[in-house]
């Protein structure tokens, strides 16, 4: 990419995180490209779709949560590595509002912009939980299509003006429902 297109493409994606930080992920692509000063064509160029700049910005999130999955899988105490993990999916998915529904989506859809790095993350994932079953610290009748669901679960909650409140506590109930210890 040519340096004043990836400049272009950085600024548009800053703007784009600070346009869907706020509005959430149905933010309006046309305030993306006015806040930017470019025209939607520019916009479109980059991100031919919002899928495809939802992707983007999560990307690297994402990206970060798989390492991080890695990285505890190495943890001497599996049940608090899965339980550190899933805080840190819920409050990344909860950092844009909405974005939820579309890594739903993208599990099952392997032409979304989403699909690879959802399904890294949630194997990722699947491989904390399967090891703390292993050790005999999380319930073994769950698999992970059902902790991404409960972390769906939770991040909706936080989407939820009037449900957000209860969202710390009712992490800890299913996080305690998902451990055995």
């Amino acid at each position: 990419m040519r340096s004043d297109a990836r400049k272009n493409y950085e600024h548009l994606l800053a703007v784009a995180r600070d346009v869907v930080t706020e509005q959430g992920a149905d933010a309006s692509l046309r305030d993306v490209a006015r806040r930017a000063g470019v025209g939607l064509g520019t916009l479109y160029r980059h991100f031919p779709t919002r899928e495809a700049l939802l992707e983007a910005l999560l990307r690297t999130s994402f990206d970060a949560l798989t390492a991080g999955a890695s990285a505890l899988e190495d943890s001497d105490a599996p049940g608090d590595a899965l339980v550190s993990w899933l805080r840190d999916v819920v409050t990344c998915a909860n950092e844009y509002r909405g974005a939820i529904a579309a890594m739903v989506a993208a599990i099952d859809d392997p032409s979304s912009a989403l699909h690879a790095s959802c399904v890294a993350m949630k194997a990722a994932g699947t491989r904390l939980l399967t090891r703390a079953q292993a050790q005999g610290l999380a319930r073994r009748d769950l698999d992970g299509a059902d902790v991404f669901a409960l972390v769906s679960a939770l991040t909706w909650l936080g989407d939820q003006p009037s449900l957000a409140p209860r969202a710390d506590r009712l992490f800890r109930v299913i996080t305690s429902a998902i451990l055995t210890r």
